[in-house]
């Protein structure tokens, strides 16, 4: 909760996440999540994120959670 008071998960801030809304503000795509990250994060380290854009980004996390924590998927992608 510091780093969110900090600001310092904003997008200018150290550590960005949820750069577009995160999945809520897409409408929770269940079944299709890791898919909308994905794409997220492939705007990201291509230099396509528009307004969203982290300068310099090298690196993404995607985690995903399916179920009642029945599957859980972590992919770290780089450029």
């Amino acid at each position: 909760w510091r780093m969110a008071a900090e600001n310092q998960i904003g997008l200018k801030g150290p550590l960005p996440i949820c750069t577009m809304g995160g999945l809520k503000a897409r409408g929770h795509p269940i079944g299709a999540s890791a898919i909308y990250q994905t794409c997220e994060i492939v705007q990201q380290l291509t230099g396509r994120a528009g307004k969203n854009q982290v300068k310099n980004a090298q690196r993404a996390l995607l985690q995903s959670v399916g179920g009642a924590g029945s599957t859980v998927l972590t992919h770290i992608f780089g450029v």
